[in-house]
């Protein structure tokens, strides 16, 4: 019998088989970074950076009226109160509005707490612009501690005609951080 065609189409197996688990960690390693250049490209995942929006004056479009609705959520055990201080807003675009979110650490020890924003949909995210928001740095509470915590935003009058309601939804949660005086 002649072994070494097998062994040479067992070699050739090998060979496709730890390419091919190569390529799979090569694929699930840039997966990540391939979603937020797609993100960023389509608009689409809701995703927008923490950093205060640089907003020009503009004149509010007096004839345009959008709703914007504010969404609070929690994970299941997050040892948080944390709701908006209104449920929407009626917002000319090109106007800056204000309002707030409520969070109160419902613990007998200090925590820091971090939101995470998200808006809906997708499409609306280069236009929704936030000058002043909580969700830029950690909030630290002391214990049983609760406040209101400012959000400042303007609707962009570049938003597409189509979209007449945005949601914007917050989640907060505890970070590992060990708050300190």
């Amino acid at each position: 019998m002649n072994d070494k065609p097998a062994a040479r189409e067992n070699s050739r197996l090998l060979i496709k088989l730890v390419g091919l688990a190569l390529g799979m960690f090569a694929f699930g390693f840039l997966l990540v970074p391939i979603y937020d250049v797609f993100c960023d490209i389509t608009g689409l995942g809701g995703k927008f950076d923490l950093e205060a929006a640089v907003v020009e004056t503009r004149v509010p479009v007096d004839d345009r009226i959008i709703t914007v609705e504010f969404v609070a959520s929690l994970n299941e055990y997050a040892p948080w109160e944390f709701h908006p201080a209104v449920a929407s807003m009626e917002v000319r675009p090109g106007q800056m509005y204000d309002t707030t979110f409520y969070a109160k650490n419902l613990t007998d020890r200090e925590l820091v707490g971090q939101a995470v924003p998200s808006i809906a949909p997708g499409q609306a995210v280069r236009f929704f612009q936030k000058t002043e928001c909580f969700c830029f740095t950690s909030q630290k509470f002391t214990a049983q501690e609760g406040r209101d915590m400012p959000l400042q935003f303007v609707v962009d009058p570049e938003l597409p005609e189509y979209i007449d309601r945005l949601t914007l939804s917050y989640t907060f949660f505890a970070t590992n951080q060990v708050a300190q005086n």
